[in-house]
């Protein structure tokens, strides 16, 4: 066979990508595939509510509390949706978080009252076990005992608020109980960017090194596709079920902590509800209800966009409920989403296979 060799037009100059035609279709799959993206398309949703809201109203964002606060107030939500993530990745949920969050909040004050003196980092360290510990009790008896995640955690719950309110009772923490220099850490900023905000996105960034770089990270999604197949494969799924449940709570713990910094107050109602907004972030921010799928820095992003939409629907003038319906119809939005892509990669699956 001959190969005929075609000349350059004279005047014609090589395009940026002469002599690798591959590029360009990459380029454009990369640009589809961004596009594609949910991270990226809940960040812009998030950029558009925080640009009308600043249109509304300037002290939204271009203020020095605006901004503050726009970064500050995502920072506890964000450490319990990495941690939230971690196990819905595995099929399963923990609903317990809002209560290990306030039990460790309480912790932390007691600590500073009863051991005066205490170096701050042995109360994050305490914090930080605790939560871990409440998470072994619910990682033990959802792999182990084979319980589903939703009743056990449910129940956790419960037990883990009933211990937080017997142990407080009517007491309050209040911000003269704790030292100087722990508060600090809730109004300390590094070039405008609060400090807290900064701990809670190296959190998410060492999460999200963990999942994508670690064996037993990889696993976990491996774990939430396909069970079965998992246990086939020789992976140790109760182990590392195990392990997403301890990460989840020590980061609600880490949490606890950070809200006692935050507010500088602690009373038995810290937490309540917030458990559903870690849920509802990390869907929100594209993690599979399902399993098996998605991103810390989507759970993240899902976070903040849950906390700018509270702060932004009052400045619009939308009442109370309405807030709280845009925030479960994006919920509910997510979900069929997720379901709707799932049926449509099996359907393509199934056509490839018997083409």
């Amino acid at each position: 066979m001959s190969a005929t060799l075609t000349k350059p037009e004279p005047h014609s100059a090589p395009g940026p990508g002469a002599g690798t035609p591959g590029r360009g279709a990459a380029a454009r799959g990369a640009l589809g595939a961004a596009l594609r993206s949910r991270e990226i398309a809940v960040a812009v949703f998030l950029l558009a509510v925080i640009a009308v809201a600043t249109v509304r109203n300037d002290s939204f964002l271009l203020t020095g509390d605006g901004w503050r606060d726009l970064l500050l107030t995502p920072s506890i939500l964000l450490l319990l949706a990495a941690g939230q993530m971690m196990v819905i990745v595995t099929r399963s949920v923990d609903l317990s978080v809002g209560s290990t969050m306030a039990l460790t909040a309480y912790l932390t004050g007691r600590l500073f009252i009863d051991v005066p003196g205490i170096p701050i980092i042995v109360v994050v360290l305490a914090g930080v076990a605790l939560g871990a510990f409440l998470g072994v009790i619910n990682g033990v008896l959802v792999a182990y005992a084979q319980v589903p995640a939703l009743v056990i955690t449910l129940g956790t719950m419960y037990i883990y608020r009933g211990i937080m309110l017997t142990w407080a009772g009517s007491d309050r923490i209040n911000a003269s109980d704790m030292p100087s220099g722990f508060l600090a850490l809730g109004t300390k900023s590094f070039l405008t960017i609060p400090l807290l905000t900064i701990v809670a996105v190296a959190v998410v960034a060492l999460v999200g090194y963990y999942l994508h770089t670690a064996r037993s990270g990889r696993e976990l999604y491996a774990i939430g596709s396909d069970p079965d197949a998992a246990k086939l494969y020789g992976l140790k799924v109760p182990t590392r079920v195990l392990t997403a449940f301890v990460l989840c709570g020590a980061l609600a713990g880490l949490a606890g902590v950070v809200h006692a910094a935050r507010y500088g107050t602690v009373s038995s109602g810290v937490g309540n509800g917030i458990e559903l907004q870690a849920v509802g972030a990390a869907v929100i921010g594209g993690v599979a209800i399902f399993g098996g799928s998605g991103t810390v820095w989507g759970a993240a992003i899902g976070a903040v966009l849950l906390v700018t939409i509270n702060r932004a629907l009052p400045i619009l003038g939308i009442p109370d409920f309405w807030q709280r319906a845009v925030v479960g119809a994006l919920i509910l939005g997510a979900v069929v989403l997720d379901r709707i892509l799932a049926l449509r990669q099996a359907r393509k699956f199934d056509e490839e296979r018997e083409g």
